[in-house]
């Protein structure tokens, strides 16, 4: 889709309209050391603002964000930090353990499963319009890694409730808005429940030269969702049986730069997460513990 073709579809009203779609389609349940990837920063109260614009999806390329599904838990024999094959529409080895387990009706099972429950992340090109922990950013073009929370705000403007509130899109260059997001720690953990989009307007009142400009600057979704960026079902398996101890434990070290600001831990190239059921680790240790507090929050996110 060229520039020119972008824009008369802004005015059409397609690409909100073939947004909705998938929005509703994905709502009916159908990294690591990446500079690329741009994350609030927050001060030692946790909280943290900073203003970005949803881009559209590149050049080349259909869909303005993709989703990832990954599993983030911890067994005997360490932690299980995996993309799931489920993002690619194929059987996974976690997936498929997590349905025999639920079918057993055990309830001690159906715990297990909802602990190591998989976990959704979404990927935009977004513009950073202010940061002001890292002003150095603002104006520049990023990848940013966020969880459902603020999906959830992207489709709530693109299908309002109420009837004296207008769709927008959040991904137009000329009729989207503005996203203050804002965080802020709620018992204990990051919530995002402040944030939320400005009135519509042409992004920064840039012309078409200059949207074109950054619009180009974007860059590529699909590398997400590649196939060649996830593990084979024999490797995935091989893996799991050594978490799980079923062979020789694996030295695997957790590292904190997996924690992701957006709702998940994970990485453009090492993570992404979620499965139709749910589970999670156990240990003995403290620092254990707080892991495991850490993802059944996340779990009842």
């Amino acid at each position: 889709m060229s520039f020119a073709d972008l824009k008369k579809q802004s005015r059409l009203g397609n690409l909100t309209a073939k947004l909705v779609k998938e929005v509703d389609k994905m709502n009916k349940g159908n990294s690591m050391g990446d500079d690329r990837i741009w994350k609030i920063e927050r001060d030692k109260s946790g909280n943290g603002y900073a203003v970005i614009r949803f881009l559209p999806a590149p050049e080349g390329e259909e869909n303005p964000y993709v989703q990832v599904w990954s599993h983030a838990f911890q067994g005997p024999g360490g932690w299980y930090i995996e993309n799931s094959l489920t993002t690619l529409g194929q059987k996974d080895p976690l997936g498929e353990l997590n349905t025999q387990m639920w079918a057993t009706g055990n309830r001690s099972d159906q715990e297990t499963v909802r602990k190591r429950k998989r976990k959704l992340s979404y990927y935009s090109n977004i513009y950073v319009v202010k940061d002001p922990a890292n002003p150095q950013n603002e104006g520049k073009v990023m990848l940013f890694k966020y969880g459902k929370k603020i999906f959830e705000k992207i489709s709530s403007a693109l299908k309002p409730e109420f009837e004296d509130e207008s769709p927008m899109d959040a991904f137009d260059l000329w009729t989207g808005g503005n996203f203050k997001l804002k965080v802020r720690m709620a018992d204990g953990y990051p919530n995002y429940d402040k944030s939320e989009f400005e009135a519509p307007s042409v992004l920064e009142s840039f012309d078409d030269e200059d949207l074109e400009r950054i619009w180009k600057k974007c860059y590529s979704l699909e590398e997400f969702i590649n196939p060649d960026n996830f593990k084979s079902y024999d490797q995935l398996k091989t893996r799991l049986d050594t978490v799980l101890g079923n062979k020789k434990v694996e030295s695997r070290k957790f590292d904190e730069e997996l924690e992701d600001e957006s709702e998940g831990r994970g990485s453009i190239r090492e993570l992404t997460t979620v499965n139709d059921v749910r589970s999670e680790p156990t240990s003995s240790t403290d620092d254990d513990n707080a892991h495991l507090a850490y993802f059944q929050k996340l779990a009842e996110e």
